[in-house]
């Protein structure tokens, strides 16, 4: 890397369940109170915030001495929980601000983009709604879906958040879900590229599904996007662990004109999974995987059930 190069890290983090203390009669967040069987005190919401901050302020490769100039986050009840975040102590220096809209989420957890204020120069941001119907014939509320619109470098990039409908009631039984959300995600990309043909667009998210299923190869396909997380995922490398294996439902996906030097400030260096040892469990059977903040109702007292992910780009 020359002098001249900047490095910037693009980073996403599904920071598990980061709720306030405080009941909130809009949302299911029963659970995530100090009398609640889960035992959610502010000493262990700070905690957390501390946790999360440190992490946050580490996401790179080895040749970045910065934190992330952009960090999606999955998991987040409101305004207030992000306020705290980027006032931790380990963050409170990096100068974040935020990009959150509440949604009609039923557990009430959001999308929002931290990001660098003198660095990423925020110019518009838009929610849309991915349109579910229960088994009744009921809207199925989930979350919304985020895109922010700024300028890094003196480009205009697009960036779209995204938290994806689970598997929780099986990979097949909800798979068209996920599709439902690709498809709102390519209508979107459509849309921008109608106004603005040569934008620059990251999509990014926990997607709860992996490189190979069909609703990331649609918006990989349909909507021209290129992929790193595919190489990245291996039997030994993802961002979650179920039943032992690992998963890359944490995917950061750009348009290709980021690889086009010609016409671009910014080019892609380099994409992984920030693993790192201080993330993990250090022995027992779970050896290696996510230290969690909580198995089922048990508090651990770690960071997240997911890693983070990240690209970097370099600037000329």
């Amino acid at each position: 890397m020359t002098n001249k190069q900047k490095q910037y890290t693009i980073a996403f983090y599904n920071i598990e369940n980061l709720f306030d203390t405080v009941n909130d009669p809009m949302s299911d967040d029963d659970d995530f109170l100090p009398t609640s069987r889960k035992r959610w005190t502010k000493k262990r919401y700070y905690n957390k915030l501390r946790k999360i901050g440190s992490v946050i302020s580490k996401i790179g490769n080895d040749d970045s001495d910065q934190a992330p100039v952009i960090v999606g986050l999955a998991e987040v009840e409101n305004k207030m929980v992000l306020s705290d975040l980027i006032n931790s102590e380990n963050l409170r220096d990096e100068d974040y601000s935020y990009v959150h809209y509440n949604s009609s989420d039923e557990r009430g957890i959001d999308v929002a983009l931290l990001y660098k204020d003198g660095i990423f120069e925020v110019e518009h941001s838009d929610t849309f709604s991915v349109y579910l119907e229960n088994e009744e014939g009921l809207r199925d509320y989930t979350r919304d879906i985020l895109l922010v619109q700024g300028k890094l470098n003196g480009e205009t990039i697009s960036i779209i958040v995204n938290h994806w409908s689970s598997r929780r009631e099986g990979e097949k039984e909800t798979e068209h879900k996920r599709i439902a959300a690709a498809k709102k995600v390519n209508s979107i990309i459509n849309t921008i590229k109608e106004d603005h043909p040569s934008m620059k667009i990251i999509v990014m998210g926990d997607f709860n599904d992996n490189p190979n299923n069909d609703s990331i190869e649609l918006i990989e396909n349909e909507s021209s996007l290129f992929n790193p997380f595919k190489t990245v995922w291996s039997r030994d490398v993802g961002s979650l662990n179920h039943n032992f294996q690992w998963n890359l439902f944490d995917q950061i996906l750009f348009s290709t004109n980021f690889f086009d030097n010609n016409n671009s400030s910014l080019s892609f260096d380099e994409a992984d999974v920030f693993d790192v040892k201080s993330l993990t469990q250090y022995h027992g059977k779970y050896k290696g995987q996510p230290f969690r903040t909580y198995v089922g109702k048990k508090y651990k007292g770690g960071y997240s059930d997911h890693f983070p992910v990240y690209i970097s780009l370099k600037s000329s």
